[in-house]
């Protein structure tokens, strides 16, 4: 048996999106060689909610911020020993990031494996000058690489097989905490 509870309604988190599109803005100001990096899948939702918002309070068009969509489907240090067969996702990165700056976005951090190959995966486009972390969910407390992100919408400290998801509700999302009794 599955329980759920809700932890963000959509406007609770609509808020939280918020927040960190300031946050970036007070770190970033023009965004001068900043690039936006979402990981294949749930990263890159975010990525885009966030661009679309950072359009919107700066005033910036969309070509402004270089986006890419990282897919570490073949980087991850598990994919051998995948049971069922991996789908590997689109990978756009049209751009190299030589000494330019990196935010790197995903929807939860859990064990940190995601964040370590999407590391590995951005050494095929050169050497950034920084590369900062944002998720929207921290799950500091399963961590098995230490990765710390350095933009956090919530921390859900919760048992290790609850599962957290960003699911619609309506015209926006709300955050669930996914709890097997």
């Amino acid at each position: 048996m599955q329980t759920a509870r809700v932890i963000l309604r959509p406007e609770q988190l609509n808020l939280v999106l918020e927040r960190l599109c300031y946050q970036l803005i007070e770190d970033y100001d023009d965004f001068t060689d900043v690039y936006i990096i979402g990981i294949q899948t749930g990263g890159v939702r975010l990525a885009n909610y966030l661009l679309d918002r950072l359009t919107q309070i700066t005033g910036k068009s969309k070509t402004d911020f270089p986006f890419g969509k990282l897919d570490i489907t073949f980087y991850r240090d598990d994919f051998r020993t995948s049971k069922k067969p991996l789908t590997a996702h689109t990978m756009e990165m049209p751009f190299i990031i030589e000494a330019k700056k990196v935010i790197l976005i995903d929807d939860v951090v859990y064990s940190g494996r995601s964040v370590q190959a999407a590391m590995t995966a951005l050494t095929h486009y050169g050497r950034p000058s920084s590369v900062r972390l944002l998720t929207m969910v921290d799950r500091r407390f399963h961590r098995k690489i230490p990765v710390r992100p350095d933009y956090v919408g919530v921390v859900v400290d919760a048992l290790d097989d609850a599962y957290v998801r960003i699911e619609r509700m309506g015209a926006g999302f709300q955050l669930v905490l996914d709890i097997k009794n």
